[in-house]
């Protein structure tokens, strides 16, 4: 089982990966959208997003959706704490609070 939840973790990372990488492709040099979706961190992102689907379908071969998907949650509270020390998005009171709450809920599921 340990296999499974190291996958649905290494997918959780993986996607993360994706955001931030979709992100940096987002801010780059100025262009349209088909020179932003050919950056090679726009490609790169796509790629790593690929990558982590497959990962989550190695974990859902034995963890079930109803705790798998939740789970994932987790890559909001890293993203949102990633946006704001990589990019400088405002992590407001409301926000903070969100994610003690997405913390909560996924600590929960996990102990299910």
């Amino acid at each position: 089982m340990t296999l499974y939840w190291t996958a649905l973790a290494a997918a959780i990372l993986t996607s993360l990966l994706g955001q931030v990488l979709l992100k940096t492709g987002a801010v780059e040099a100025e262009g349209g959208l088909l020179a932003q979706l050919l950056r090679p961190s726009t490609l790169c992102g796509l790629a790593a997003y690929a990558g982590a689907a497959f990962l989550y379908i190695i974990a859902l071969r034995r963890i079930p959706v109803s705790i798998a998907l939740p789970s994932t949650a987790a890559s909001y509270v890293a993203v949102a704490l990633l946006g704001h020390f990589l990019f400088g998005e405002r992590l407001s009171m409301q926000k903070l609070a969100a994610i003690a709450l997405i913390c909560g809920g996924v600590l929960m599921l996990a102990a299910a």
